[in-house]
């Protein structure tokens, strides 16, 4: 009796189970997948890797250091490492971090990881990006202990900062504007933190809501971010929509390129954003920067003194800048950017432009443009004087309407650290 075959319709049954058992774990499986390279394109486009990494280091090990003014931050190790990293965080404890600025213990995180933007993200893009770090190799690189003057290493301070500064709650779309227009908002705000850098930063290194996107200087970095929200700065009202995404997703576009740390950004994160998602973008930056901008410089220098510079700046220009942005100015774009009606050349700040003509550099090698074109440094055969008359003279010629910039100017520049 007990060899007896098992009944036919007994042994289909079973079958069907297993196959569909089979179903489901592929199906659960790649769900997972899916939601990993979610998590790993949200992560993209916070530009996560561009502070938790040391460069030629471990991915996400953490130990980068931020200098500010008010002393040295190093980034956390946020790989799946029980001991140092996120290993034992639950999604939920990931999240908090995101939304509330507070660590899995709900100890207060230093705004150096910009959560008043990254509270924006939803919750479904914060587990897809928790899905993603927890898939990321372990690093056992242990956090390195931040090194602040006093009083700014107490940690209780935060909180002051935070009721001035931070507002915690997600992105609300706005229903009066197009899908395209929300979506570039929700990125713009939130995982790009792009208010960060182009904000005006207080003494409490903080900036408010109502001054978001007006631009300022980089603390420690020496590099003015300029206005969003002006068509005096950015300027990116006057700006086609198809401009303003080439320059996010290749760096260089027919009205300008990036260089400095917005090329570290395109570099690490935007070039590799989907064409909706970048024009998303655009659609949302454009709309700002339709707005009025700031009021006008006043003048740092004698007309005396600028009329000198006029002169100089003409005869270094010709000798060592026409042959690639012409003598009108008008450049050869996008390898080599216009000059003439550029207004990133006027900005009240000349920061920028000292640092190029001193520094030189290049736009992000990116898949749009992987052999970018690059701007040699003077700083070892023009003065100080040279360097300030020919900065004047693009400022001021062409229909150009920025300020003269002094020779101390250059000098402060030259002299300061690269970053």
């Amino acid at each position: 009796m007990w060899n007896r075959r098992p009944p036919l319709r007994r042994l289909l049954l079973a079958g069907a189970c297993l196959i569909g058992l089979t179903a489901m774990g592929a199906a659960a499986a790649r769900a997972e997948d899916a939601l990993v390279k979610q998590g790993e394109y949200l992560a993209r486009a916070g530009d996560c890797i561009a502070c938790h990494t040391v460069p030629g280091g471990a991915l996400f090990g953490g130990g980068r250091p931020m200098p500010t003014p008010f002393g040295t931050l190093y980034s956390s190790n946020i790989t799946p490492d029980a001991a140092n990293g996120i290993g034992k965080w639950t999604a939920e404890q990931f999240y908090a971090s995101m939304h509330t600025g507070r660590s899995e213990d709900g100890g207060l995180i230093y705004p150096a990881m910009p959560f008043p933007a990254y509270t924006k993200v939803t919750r479904a893009d914060s587990d897809a990006m928790y899905a993603y770090l927890r898939s990321v190799p372990a690093v056992g690189a242990a956090v390195r202990p931040h090194d602040l003057r006093f009083p700014y290493n107490n940690r209780s301070l935060i909180l002051g900062w935070r009721t001035l500064f931070f507002s915690e709650g997600e992105y609300k779309p706005d229903a009066s504007k197009s899908e395209a227009w929300n979506r570039g908002a929700y990125l713009v705000q939130g995982l790009g933190h792009c208010s960060m850098c182009h904000s005006p930063i207080n003494a409490l290194g903080g900036s408010s809501e109502s001054r978001a996107f007006e631009g300022g200087l980089i603390p420690m970095q020496n590099w003015y971010a300029p206005s969003l929200n002006s068509d005096k700065e950015a300027g990116l009202g006057d700006w086609s929509i198809a401009d303003i995404s080439d320059l996010l997703r290749t760096g260089v576009s027919k009205r300008g390129a990036v260089y400095g740390p917005m090329a570290e950004v395109v570099y690490d994160s935007l070039q590799y954003l989907t064409d909706p998602d970048i024009n998303g973008m655009a659609v949302y930056l454009k709309s700002l920067g339709q707005h009025s901008g700031p009021d006008a410089s006043v003048p740092t220098i004698s007309s005396s003194e600028s009329s000198l510079l006029l002169r100089l700046g003409r005869d270094v220009y010709g000798s060592q800048c026409a042959s690639c942005h012409g003598e009108g100015g008008l450049g050869m774009p996008p390898h080599f950017p216009p000059l003439a009606d550029n207004q990133s050349i006027q900005m009240s700040s000349a920061v920028n432009p000292i640092r190029m003509v001193l520094n030189g550099g290049y736009p992000p090698g990116t898949a749009g443009n992987p052999m970018p074109y690059g701007m040699p440094p003077f700083a070892q055969s023009l003065s100080d004087n040279e360097v300030a008359a020919v900065v004047t003279y693009i400022r001021s010629s062409w229909g150009n309407r920025g300020e003269a910039v002094s020779a101390r100017q250059a000098n402060e520049l030259r002299t300061a650290p690269l970053d």
